[in-house]
Order: structure tokens, then sequence, then C-alpha cells
């Protein structure tokens, strides 16, 4: 189970403090998520370094805890040489920048063109905005454009057009790249579904009835509590129909994730979110089983530190319970947060995993 983030103890709208004993646990672990969140500074060799730092750790008496690298040095400490505390904000700060350049960008910002934007290698930004956020940086921006095009041509009544508005500079570029994500064709999107078939069933778990429903590309709703009725709210012309043999394997698959969550399964996904809400699911997916996240780690492994609450939104709109483990969500001060499917489930989720 990932501790308590130790900048942030006293939960989400507390002034933050640092907790020097899950500081070191933190750094004993060498948790790379929390690097930049605060520093470890050694007495007997007058250094500071990252949670991450791969320098052999010195015994716990001769360490103390900062919050940021500027403490440190007005203790008197310096910086390691090797792990580098001080660019890890740095970092931070240009995975930020380049998501504001992506989102403000009217064309297409190539890697070489933003690495240079934000003082970077190509080659090492491409690393650093992943580590940061999940996606690379052209899957950010396709991110983004798929959602402008979602929305477009729920508004606009020429399809063209809308994909156009969206930032394409043709419908080819699009049915490139975004038509694969929205699971449908843009103008099937546009009339609410109308032709595509959603298939469901409902299966048993120990943790009660769990609707399950899947297009051709995917899962699109995993629920628990709810029944076929539930699937028309997003696509109210779409064709919903028994899952029957053609669901079948699938929805073994996902029961097998309810009953033993600790075992990966592999399962196709047709969900779509804001890039933020993509990030945080991608970030949950990444989280070992028997690890948990804080939401305030997911808004900096989403690629922006100060979203905590957007982080917890998009916990709530996550679709896909269990496959998207969204039970791994928790608060800074270490309490469980919500829970759509109430709170029991999440705990024996948790349990089954590992995690107390």
């Amino acid at each position: 189970m990932t501790p308590i983030a130790p900048a942030y103890i006293g939960g989400m709208n507390s002034t933050p403090t640092l907790d020097q004993d899950a500081a070191w646990a933190a750094f004993v672990r060498r948790d790379r998520a929390l690097d930049g969140r605060f520093v470890g500074a050694v007495r007997t060799t007058g250094i500071y370094c990252k949670p991450s730092c791969a320098a052999r750790h010195p015994k716990r008496e001769n360490v103390e805890f900062f919050a940021d690298p500027v403490a440190a040095r007005a203790a008197g400490y310096r910086a390691c040489l090797r792990c580098k505390p001080d660019e890890v904000g740095r970092d931070r700060v240009a995975v930020a920048e380049a998501i504001r350049l992506i989102e403000a960008a009217e064309e297409a910002i190539n890697l070489d063109q933003l690495a240079a934007r934000v003082g970077y290698a190509p080659h090492h930004f491409h690393r650093l905005f992943k580590r940061a956020t999940g996606v690379t940086p052209a899957a950010y921006a396709r991110g983004l454009k798929a959602r402008a095009a979602a929305e477009a041509l729920t508004k606009e009544s020429n399809v063209t057009e809308a994909i156009y508005e969206a930032g394409y500079s043709a419908p080819s570029r699009f049915y490139e790249s975004a038509a694969a994500r929205l699971g449908m064709s843009p103008s099937v999107w546009q009339r609410g579904g109308a032709g595509v078939t959603i298939r469901w069933t409902i299966a048993e778990t120990s943790l009660g009835p769990l609707l399950i429903a899947a297009t051709d590309k995917g899962l699109c709703r995993v629920a628990f509590d709810e029944d076929a009725d539930a699937l028309v709210s997003r696509f109210p012309k779409a064709e919903v129909a028994p899952g029957g043999a053609a669901l079948a394997d699938l929805a073994a698959r996902v029961v097998a994730s309810v009953e033993s969550p600790e075992r990966h399964q592999d399962l196709p996904l047709d969900v779509q979110g804001t890039a933020f809400q993509e990030a945080v699911w991608q970030a949950l997916r990444a989280t070992p089983a028997g690890e948990t996240r804080t939401y305030s780690e997911l808004a900096a492994l989403a690629g922006n530190p100060r979203a905590v609450r957007a982080a917890g939104t998009a916990c709530g709109a996550n679709h896909l319970a269990v496959v998207i483990p969204c039970h791994r969500a928790q608060r800074s001060d270490g309490s469980m947060g919500g829970y759509a499917y109430g709170i029991d489930r999440k705990i024996v989720l948790r349990n089954r995993e590992g995690v107390e």
C-alpha cells in the first residue's frame, strides 16, 4: 500500500505539513511518484536527495526531511549530484508548459518543436512527459482533438464542419485517428449511436450483480447494481441487445477481475473522457495490484499536480468499475474517499489485493 504523500498530510483542504515517518518510508522504497514533493537531507554528508535517489540509504537518525529544496538549502544542505533533486521542479514546470502549449496550439506541434520550447532534448522530454502524464505528447494532443470532435459532432449539423471545428486539417486526418477512439464513425456518434450495437449481460459476482456492456470495440460500461436501461443515456439511439455467446468470454474475464483483482486482465476498452480524465484512468490502470494512489498523486501523474479535485472527479466519471481500478484511489490523509458502488465493495476489492 502506498503511504500517505508526506507533503499532504491532513487532507485535501488542510494546510500541508510534512510527516517525517511517512517521508522516510517513501525514501526507503525510492518512491518516484513522490519526487518533487519533498527532499531528504543527510546530516553526515550535508547533501539532500529526492525520494527515488539510487544512492545507498543512510541511517534513519542521520536524515531529516524538508518540503522543498529551498528549505533544505536554507538549512545548509547542498543538492545531490547523482539524483539532481533541483531538476524535479523544473521537469514539472516543463510538462505543465508543454500541456499549455499543446492545448493552445492551432496547428500540431511536433516533438522536436515542443521539446525546444521547454528546453529539453526531444528523446528525454518524450520519456519525461509520458512518465508525468501517462501518455506521450502526441497521444495527449490526439486526445484533445478527439474530445473536441466528439463535442462538435453533438452540436454541428454537418459532420465535415464538425471535423474542421475540432482542429483537423481534413476529414481523412480525423478518420485516421479520432474515429478509432470514438469507437464508431462520426456520423453515427452524432446520431446518438444510431446503428451501433451495445451488447450487455448481468453477471453474478460475490459483490452483487454486475452490468457488463460492450461495443464491437470493447467494454463501454461495467457497473454494479445497474441494468440495461442505464446504457441508453449515453447513446440513446444505439441498439441495446442481450450479449449471449458473443459476450460470454469477455464477461467471464471481467468477473475474474472482480473475484481476483490482483490478477491482471488485458481487456479491450471503448470509453472516452477528457485528456486529463484519460490520463488519470491510465495512471490507475498502471497502478500495480496491492498498491494505492492518492488523488494528489493521480493529479501529478496526469500532468497537473494542482488538479486534486479533478482527479477525484475523474475517478467518479470512470465507466468501468474494477477494470479501471478506481478502488485503488484514496485521499492524501489515508482515508479511502468515495466509491460509486459503496465503500463496502471498495474495502473488499482492496483487501483482495492485500491492502488493509
